[in-house]
This record gives structure tokens, sequence and C-alpha cells, in this order.
């Protein structure tokens, strides 16, 4: 059950169609093999009464079953029982395999269907649904705006799950290194600023910035003038991170900021990303802020010490400073 695509290509989709049921449980004699057209009602059916079995394993094959055949599946016949399933489950499984048709080649539009569904959906457990069909995908360039309509979305759960696709997308699909997955990203943090913000400080504080455009940088920017302190505290982590030709402006800005900044926490990632963005560098600013709020000075220290080290790499100078301070 662990090889789906080698089982799915050497069987046909047809002999699935009648295999599903006897497959449910190994103690239960197998149905005797008939002759019968394969099709998504016939697939969905079968799919529904095995997700009843007491295998775990089989279960799991089944949820991979009709994404992998989404290809080989009557695309009308997909669309359609896609367009009047109700249940969370089969929602989201039809919408994965449409997905699947997008990813793969098979048909460009496929994916925008489940976009569109999404944002016409008045049910937020369907569209929670179609929304996890997405996540690990192109979505962010296959889908338009959709992240940063979603991003306002009446429904927290809908919102979250919109957070959830987006930053594993730029974590499992694009490892960091896409700009414009990172651009969709930040504009959706700054979308859901004003109405949630901690699915806004969520994205900001999981997306890497290394690739960002300067459009997008001077979002963060914006952000760090929050009424909300997690947001404050996010988008400084975030420009943190931003490409060299940002560096400049964004120290600036943090450094600007720590002087007037009320909230400790928020102050404390400033200095994090202060140090970020110039490692050894960043000392004597670092010594200058060092009086501006005498409850941090040991932070200040921390900060100094851990940079004078000389590390080039900033987990390392993150693993050492975190070490110093826990060290008795």
């Amino acid at each position: 059950m662990t090889r789906t695509p080698a089982l799915l290509r050497a069987l046909g989709l047809a002999a699935l169609c009648h295999l599903l049921p006897s497959m449910a449980s190994a103690s239960e004699p197998a149905p005797t093999l008939r002759a019968e057209t394969c099709s998504v009602e016939g697939l969905m059916d079968s799919i529904r009464r095995g997700l009843h079995s007491k295998s775990e394993a089989y279960k799991k094959y089944l949820r991979t079953l009709l994404r992998e055949s989404a290809v080989t599946l009557p695309d009308a016949e997909l669309r359609a029982a896609y367009e009047r399933e109700t249940d969370p489950f089969m929602v989201e499984h039809l919408a994965a395999a449409l997905v699947a048709r997008t990813e793969r080649g098979a048909d460009p539009t496929a994916m925008g269907m489940v976009a569109k569904r999404i944002l016409e959906e008045r049910d937020p457990a369907l569209r929670v649904a179609s929304l996890r069909a997405l996540r690990r995908t192109s979505a962010t360039e296959n889908t338009g705006d959709l992240y940063e309509r979603l991003a306002r979305d009446a429904s927290p759960e809908v919102r979250q799950e919109m957070a959830t696709n987006l930053i594993e997308d730029n974590e499992y699909v694009y490892s960091g290194h896409h700009g414009p997955a990172a651009d969709a990203a930040v504009t959706a943090a700054a979308a859901a600023a004003s109405t949630d913000a901690k699915v806004a400080a969520r994205i900001l504080d999981n997306v890497s910035t290394e690739h960002i455009s300067a459009a997008s940088a001077d979002r963060l920017q914006s952000l760090l003038r929050s009424d909300d302190a997690s947001v404050r505290a996010a988008a400084a982590n975030a420009l943190g991170g931003v490409p060299s030709e940002q560096m400049s402006g964004a120290r600036e800005t943090l450094l600007a900021m720590y002087r007037d900044e009320p909230d400790t926490g928020v102050r404390k990632m400033l200095l994090q990303s202060i140090a970020q963005l110039g490692f050894a560098g960043a000392i004597p600013d670092l010594q200058r802020l060092r009086g501006v709020d005498p409850a941090l000075a040991p932070e200040v220290d921390a900060w100094i010490r851990a940079l004078g080290l000389g590390l080039q790499e900033w987990s390392l100078i993150l693993r050492e400073k975190q070490r110093m301070q826990q060290a008795p």
C-alpha cells in the first residue's frame, strides 16, 4: 500500500474500481471480480465505504487514491462531483484531484475552479476543506489574489488555514527561495493585520523573507506601525531576514524604532533583527542602544558577546546567544 502511484500504473484505474471493496480488510473474503466501467462516482463510493475500514494503512491509501487517479478520470464528472459535494472530507479530496490535474499539466484551469468555489462557498467548513487541497502546491502562482482575499475572510478558521498554506508552501514547495511566494505571504499578512493580528503575526514569524521584493519590504516597515505588539514584533522579525539590497533601510528603521517602542517583547525582537542584519558590524549600534532601556541591558550584552565570536552563520549565532543566557 505504500507505493500508490506504481500500483495505479500497474493495475489501471478500471481494475481499482472493483478491487477497492476487496481491500478493506485482509480478513474478509475477496468478492468476485467483475468488469465494470470506472467512474468518479463509483470511485468515491468505494472510498466512502473504505473509510470505515479498521486498517489505518488502507485508509491512508484511500486518501491518496483519488488524487493519484485524477489525470485519468473523466474531467466533466470530476468537476460535477466537486461542485455538488457537501461532505467536507470528500470535498477536500475531490479538490485535491482537481489540483493534481493542474499540477501535472492535465488541466491548467482545474485549480482555478477550486479557488472559485472557495471564494463563493458560504459554508466555512467547505472553504477550509478546499483550502487544504491547495496546501504544498503551486497555488500562490495559479490562484491570483486568493490568499490576500482570504486574509479578510469572515471565518477565523479559514484565515488560519490560509496562513498554514502560505507557511507550508514557502517551506516545503519553495524552500524559502521563491520571491513571489514570499511576497504573497507578506501581502496576505498585511491584509490580515487590521482584523486578525494572530494570523498576520503567524505568517510573518514563519515565512522566509530572504527573497522578498522592495515593495514587500516597504509593507513590512509599514506593519511596524501596527497598534498590535505581536504584529510589530513579527514585522521586525521578518525584516531581519530581508535581501541584501533591503538591509540598509531595514536596519535604519529598526534602530530608529527601538528608542520609542514601548513594548519589551517588541524591543527584544528589534535587537535580534538588528543583530541579524549586521552580524559583527551591528555591535557599535547595539552598544549605543544599551542605555535606552536598562532592563534590556543584559539582552544587549548577550548579543554583543555572541556577535563578537565572529561566527558567519546566523543559526550558530542564535545558538551561542541562547547558550550564554542559559549558562549559570
